[in-house]
Protein backbone atom coordinates (compact mmCIF):
# COMPACT_ATOMS: atom_id res chain seq x y z
CA UNK A 1 0.00 0.00 0.00
CA UNK A 2 1.34 3.20 -1.28
CA UNK A 3 0.40 6.33 0.95
CA UNK A 4 4.00 8.53 0.25
CA UNK A 5 1.95 10.86 -1.39
CA UNK A 6 -0.94 10.87 0.93
CA UNK A 7 -1.54 13.77 3.82
CA UNK A 8 -2.50 13.10 7.36
CA UNK A 9 -5.68 14.23 8.35
CA UNK A 10 -5.67 17.22 10.53
CA UNK A 11 -8.45 14.98 12.59
CA UNK A 12 -6.86 13.27 14.82
CA UNK A 13 -6.13 13.24 18.11
CA UNK A 14 -3.18 11.21 20.20
CA UNK A 15 -3.36 10.38 23.84
CA UNK A 16 -1.37 9.12 25.98
CA UNK A 17 -0.57 8.49 29.27
CA UNK A 18 -3.99 6.82 29.62
CA UNK A 19 -5.04 4.45 33.05
CA UNK A 20 -6.70 1.42 32.59
CA UNK A 21 -9.44 0.36 34.82
CA UNK A 22 -8.74 -3.62 37.09
CA UNK A 23 -11.54 -5.64 35.41
CA UNK A 24 -10.10 -9.22 36.23
CA UNK A 25 -9.03 -9.07 32.56
CA UNK A 26 -4.74 -9.46 31.99
CA UNK A 27 -2.36 -8.95 29.16
CA UNK A 28 -3.35 -10.55 25.71
CA UNK A 29 -6.54 -12.19 26.70
CA UNK A 30 -8.60 -9.79 27.23
CA UNK A 31 -9.91 -9.84 23.92
CA UNK A 32 -10.65 -13.64 24.19
CA UNK A 33 -12.50 -12.97 27.78
CA UNK A 34 -14.52 -10.37 26.88
CA UNK A 35 -15.74 -12.84 23.19
CA UNK A 36 -16.23 -15.74 25.87
CA UNK A 37 -18.78 -13.58 28.26
CA UNK A 38 -20.72 -12.21 25.44
CA UNK A 39 -21.39 -15.82 24.11
CA UNK A 40 -22.15 -16.84 27.17
CA UNK A 41 -24.20 -13.63 27.85
CA UNK A 42 -25.40 -13.79 24.04
CA UNK A 43 -24.07 -9.73 24.06
CA UNK A 44 -22.48 -7.53 21.89
CA UNK A 45 -19.01 -7.54 23.27
CA UNK A 46 -18.74 -4.32 23.57
CA UNK A 47 -21.64 -4.29 25.95
CA UNK A 48 -20.14 -6.77 28.18
CA UNK A 49 -16.88 -4.56 28.36
CA UNK A 50 -18.69 -1.29 29.90
CA UNK A 51 -20.93 -3.75 31.93
CA UNK A 52 -17.96 -5.38 33.58
CA UNK A 53 -15.82 -1.94 33.59
CA UNK A 54 -18.93 -0.10 35.22
CA UNK A 55 -19.08 -2.95 37.80
CA UNK A 56 -15.03 -2.86 38.41
CA UNK A 57 -13.57 -0.82 40.80
CA UNK A 58 -10.25 0.75 40.02
CA UNK A 59 -9.36 4.48 38.44
CA UNK A 60 -9.20 5.88 35.03
CA UNK A 61 -6.68 8.34 34.40
CA UNK A 62 -7.20 11.10 31.59
CA UNK A 63 -3.58 11.18 30.34
CA UNK A 64 -2.91 13.94 28.25
CA UNK A 65 -3.80 14.42 24.65
CA UNK A 66 -2.52 16.31 21.42
CA UNK A 67 -3.18 16.94 17.48
CA UNK A 68 -1.44 13.98 15.86
CA UNK A 69 1.63 16.01 13.92
CA UNK A 70 4.65 14.34 11.78
CA UNK A 71 6.87 15.12 14.99
CA UNK A 72 4.92 13.49 17.62
CA UNK A 73 3.46 10.13 15.78
CA UNK A 74 4.63 6.63 15.16
CA UNK A 75 4.93 5.10 11.57
CA UNK A 76 1.59 3.42 12.61
CA UNK A 77 0.33 6.33 13.30
CA UNK A 78 0.90 8.21 10.26
CA UNK A 79 -0.15 5.40 8.15
CA UNK A 80 -3.70 5.53 9.96
CA UNK A 81 -3.86 9.28 10.02
CA UNK A 82 -3.52 8.97 6.06
CA UNK A 83 -5.74 6.39 5.44
CA UNK A 84 -8.43 8.76 7.68
CA UNK A 85 -7.69 11.93 5.22
CA UNK A 86 -8.47 8.71 2.52
CA UNK A 87 -11.42 8.09 4.07
CA UNK A 88 -12.50 11.69 4.19
CA UNK A 89 -11.98 12.57 0.37
CA UNK A 90 -13.73 9.40 -0.65
CA UNK A 91 -16.86 10.23 1.40
CA UNK A 92 -16.68 14.17 1.15
CA UNK A 93 -17.37 13.24 -2.60
CA UNK A 94 -19.72 10.16 -2.46
CA UNK A 95 -21.91 12.33 -0.14
CA UNK A 96 -21.61 15.94 -2.73
CA UNK A 97 -22.61 13.66 -5.64
CA UNK A 98 -25.61 13.09 -3.84
CA UNK A 99 -26.24 16.50 -3.06
CA UNK A 100 -25.39 15.78 1.02
CA UNK A 101 -22.49 17.31 3.26
CA UNK A 102 -20.47 14.56 4.87
CA UNK A 103 -19.25 15.58 8.07
CA UNK A 104 -16.17 13.86 8.85
CA UNK A 105 -15.12 11.84 12.20
CA UNK A 106 -12.41 12.14 14.41
CA UNK A 107 -10.24 9.49 15.47
CA UNK A 108 -8.24 9.09 18.28
CA UNK A 109 -5.31 7.03 18.52
CA UNK A 110 -4.71 5.91 22.71
CA UNK A 111 -2.82 3.99 24.69
CA UNK A 112 -4.08 1.25 27.62
CA UNK A 113 -7.03 3.08 28.12
CA UNK A 114 -8.90 6.12 27.90
CA UNK A 115 -12.21 8.01 28.09
CA UNK A 116 -15.03 8.47 25.28
CA UNK A 117 -18.42 9.25 24.34
CA UNK A 118 -19.95 6.00 25.03
CA UNK A 119 -17.66 4.89 27.99
CA UNK A 120 -14.13 3.98 29.02
CA UNK A 121 -12.37 2.22 26.37
CA UNK A 122 -9.18 -0.12 26.45
CA UNK A 123 -7.61 -1.94 24.31
CA UNK A 124 -9.71 -5.30 25.05
CA UNK A 125 -12.36 -3.88 23.19
CA UNK A 126 -10.61 -3.67 19.90
CA UNK A 127 -11.23 -0.53 17.41
CA UNK A 128 -14.36 0.99 17.59
CA UNK A 129 -16.83 3.68 16.59
CA UNK A 130 -18.63 5.56 19.02
CA UNK A 131 -21.48 7.54 17.48
CA UNK A 132 -22.34 10.07 20.40
CA UNK A 133 -19.00 11.75 20.22
CA UNK A 134 -18.58 10.50 16.33
CA UNK A 135 -14.60 9.71 16.55
CA UNK A 136 -13.06 6.38 15.87
CA UNK A 137 -10.84 4.97 18.77
CA UNK A 138 -7.68 3.22 17.84
CA UNK A 139 -5.57 1.41 20.42
CA UNK A 140 -2.34 0.74 18.46
CA UNK A 141 -1.71 -3.01 20.20
CA UNK A 142 -4.60 -4.28 18.62
CA UNK A 143 -2.96 -3.99 15.33
CA UNK A 144 -0.09 -6.05 16.83
CA UNK A 145 -2.44 -8.54 18.39
CA UNK A 146 -3.84 -9.08 14.48
CA UNK A 147 -0.31 -9.90 13.57
CA UNK A 148 0.65 -12.25 16.11
CA UNK A 149 -2.44 -14.21 17.23
CA UNK A 150 -4.01 -14.58 13.45
CA UNK A 151 -0.87 -13.88 11.51
CA UNK A 152 -2.76 -11.22 9.23
CA UNK A 153 -0.51 -8.84 7.79
CA UNK A 154 0.47 -5.35 6.26
CA UNK A 155 -0.73 -1.83 6.52
CA UNK A 156 -3.70 -2.36 4.10
CA UNK A 157 -4.95 -5.21 6.44
CA UNK A 158 -5.10 -2.29 9.25
CA UNK A 159 -6.75 0.37 6.89
CA UNK A 160 -9.68 -1.79 6.08
CA UNK A 161 -10.18 -2.32 9.74
CA UNK A 162 -10.25 1.46 10.04
CA UNK A 163 -12.42 2.18 7.38
CA UNK A 164 -14.85 -0.20 8.37
CA UNK A 165 -14.77 1.68 11.52
CA UNK A 166 -15.99 5.12 9.35
CA UNK A 167 -18.26 3.11 7.43
CA UNK A 168 -20.14 2.76 11.15
CA UNK A 169 -19.80 6.99 11.26
CA UNK A 170 -21.02 6.39 7.29
CA UNK A 171 -24.51 4.61 9.08
CA UNK A 172 -24.47 6.77 11.40
CA UNK A 173 -24.37 10.20 8.72
CA UNK A 174 -27.36 8.39 6.85
CA UNK A 175 -29.60 7.36 9.97
CA UNK A 176 -29.05 3.50 9.78
CA UNK A 177 -28.08 3.01 13.07
CA UNK A 178 -29.85 4.79 14.98
CA UNK A 179 -32.65 2.66 12.21
CA UNK A 180 -31.30 -0.57 14.35
CA UNK A 181 -31.31 1.15 17.94
CA UNK A 182 -34.46 2.33 17.45
CA UNK A 183 -36.27 -1.26 16.86
CA UNK A 184 -34.11 -3.25 19.66
CA UNK A 185 -36.79 -2.45 22.34
CA UNK A 186 -39.14 -4.55 19.77
CA UNK A 187 -36.69 -7.53 18.91
CA UNK A 188 -35.88 -10.50 20.97
CA UNK A 189 -31.68 -11.01 20.97
CA UNK A 190 -31.81 -13.48 18.29
CA UNK A 191 -34.10 -11.14 15.99
CA UNK A 192 -31.47 -8.13 16.95
CA UNK A 193 -28.36 -9.97 16.55
CA UNK A 194 -29.31 -10.69 12.48
CA UNK A 195 -29.67 -7.21 12.51
CA UNK A 196 -26.12 -6.03 14.01
CA UNK A 197 -24.82 -8.58 11.67
CA UNK A 198 -26.50 -7.06 8.72
CA UNK A 199 -24.79 -3.68 10.20
CA UNK A 200 -21.36 -4.98 10.63
CA UNK A 201 -21.45 -6.46 7.10
CA UNK A 202 -22.05 -3.61 5.65
CA UNK A 203 -19.57 -1.63 7.46
CA UNK A 204 -17.34 -4.26 5.84
CA UNK A 205 -18.72 -3.35 2.05
CA UNK A 206 -18.38 0.63 3.05
CA UNK A 207 -14.49 -0.15 3.48
CA UNK A 208 -14.53 -2.17 -0.06
CA UNK A 209 -16.58 0.94 -1.02
CA UNK A 210 -13.72 2.86 -0.33
CA UNK A 211 -10.90 1.19 -1.23
CA UNK A 212 -12.35 1.06 -4.96
CA UNK A 213 -12.93 4.53 -4.69
CA UNK A 214 -9.63 5.86 -3.28
CA UNK A 215 -7.81 3.87 -5.67
CA UNK A 216 -9.35 5.79 -8.26
CA UNK A 217 -8.74 9.40 -7.39
CA UNK A 218 -5.02 8.45 -6.10
CA UNK A 219 -3.70 4.80 -6.62
CA UNK A 220 -2.08 3.58 -3.92
CA UNK A 221 -2.61 -0.55 -4.30
CA UNK A 222 0.12 -2.87 -4.49
CA UNK A 223 -0.20 -6.95 -5.99
CA UNK A 224 -1.72 -8.76 -2.49
CA UNK A 225 -3.15 -5.57 -0.52
CA UNK A 226 -6.80 -6.89 -1.34
CA UNK A 227 -5.55 -10.32 -0.46
CA UNK A 228 -4.47 -8.72 2.81
CA UNK A 229 -7.86 -7.20 3.54
CA UNK A 230 -9.67 -10.15 3.19
CA UNK A 231 -7.16 -12.16 5.68
CA UNK A 232 -8.38 -9.16 8.26
CA UNK A 233 -11.88 -9.67 7.30
CA UNK A 234 -11.72 -13.80 7.78
CA UNK A 235 -9.43 -13.11 11.32
CA UNK A 236 -12.38 -11.56 12.60
CA UNK A 237 -15.25 -13.49 11.79
CA UNK A 238 -17.47 -14.40 14.48
CA UNK A 239 -17.31 -18.20 13.78
CA UNK A 240 -13.37 -18.05 13.70
CA UNK A 241 -13.20 -16.02 17.21
CA UNK A 242 -15.55 -18.57 18.59
CA UNK A 243 -14.00 -21.44 17.67
CA UNK A 244 -10.93 -20.11 19.15
CA UNK A 245 -12.29 -18.87 22.55
CA UNK A 246 -14.73 -22.12 23.27
CA UNK A 247 -14.20 -24.72 20.69
CA UNK A 248 -17.34 -24.30 19.25
CA UNK A 249 -19.61 -21.64 17.37
CA UNK A 250 -22.75 -20.52 18.63
CA UNK A 251 -24.50 -18.69 14.84
CA UNK A 252 -27.33 -17.52 17.60
CA UNK A 253 -24.43 -15.15 19.35
CA UNK A 254 -22.94 -13.59 16.44
CA UNK A 255 -22.99 -10.24 15.84
CA UNK A 256 -20.46 -9.38 13.17
CA UNK A 257 -20.83 -12.34 10.78
CA UNK A 258 -19.40 -15.10 9.60
CA UNK A 259 -15.43 -15.27 8.29
CA UNK A 260 -16.84 -16.20 4.70
CA UNK A 261 -19.79 -13.45 4.78
CA UNK A 262 -17.38 -10.59 5.67
CA UNK A 263 -14.92 -11.62 2.59
CA UNK A 264 -17.63 -11.72 0.19
CA UNK A 265 -19.20 -8.38 1.47
CA UNK A 266 -15.95 -6.80 1.58
CA UNK A 267 -15.32 -8.03 -1.53
CA UNK A 268 -18.33 -6.68 -3.34
CA UNK A 269 -17.95 -2.81 -1.98
CA UNK A 270 -14.55 -3.10 -3.75
CA UNK A 271 -15.16 -4.97 -6.47
CA UNK A 272 -18.58 -2.33 -7.33
CA UNK A 273 -17.63 1.05 -5.47
CA UNK A 274 -21.32 2.09 -5.12
CA UNK A 275 -23.00 2.59 -2.13
CA UNK A 276 -26.24 1.66 -3.67
CA UNK A 277 -25.09 -2.27 -4.08
CA UNK A 278 -24.65 -2.27 -0.59
CA UNK A 279 -28.30 -3.54 1.32
CA UNK A 280 -27.44 -6.30 3.68
CA UNK A 281 -30.69 -6.73 4.61
CA UNK A 282 -31.36 -3.36 6.99
CA UNK A 283 -31.83 -0.69 4.20
CA UNK A 284 -29.14 2.40 2.72
CA UNK A 285 -30.80 5.20 4.75
CA UNK A 286 -31.08 8.10 3.80
CA UNK A 287 -28.51 7.36 0.77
Amino acid sequence: MRLDDEEMSENVEKRTGGGMRKIGVGGGIGTVIIIVLALIFKQDPQQVMQVVQQAAPGQEQAGTAEKLTKENANAFEVMSSKVLRSTERVWKQGFQERNKTYEVPGMVSFEKGTNSGCGFAESAMGPFYCPADRKVYLDVSFFDELEQQFGVKGDFAKAYVIAHEVGHHVQNLLGISDKLQAMRSRLSEKEYNKLSVMLELQADFLAGVWANRANKIRPFLDPGDIESGLSAASAVGDDRLQQASTGQVVPDAFTHGTSEQRMFWFKKGFESGNVADGDTGIGLGTW
